[in-house]
């Protein structure tokens, strides 16, 4: 039986990329400026401040599936 299920998955960025969040503390236009395994760095093009986050964004989807998945 399918049921409603959210899907996450960890995003991935790529450098030069232009991001937009859209709520939470971090929320604005961003240019992604360095990646790693662990972190992300975002530079505020207004602003020109840099930051290094701890990678936080997720890509969502929404669907029918099988609940709980069989492996």
């Amino acid at each position: 039986m399918t049921e409603k299920v959210v899907f996450f998955q960890s995003y991935l960025f790529t450098l030069g990329q232009k991001v937009h969040i859209k709520d939470g503390p971090r929320q604005g236009d961003w240019l992604v400026i360095g990646i790693d395994e662990r972190k992300i760095q975002l530079r505020c093009p207004v602003s020109g401040r840099e930051f290094t986050w701890d990678r936080f964004c997720y890509f969502v989807e929404e669907r029918e599936a099988v609940f709980p998945a069989q492996s």
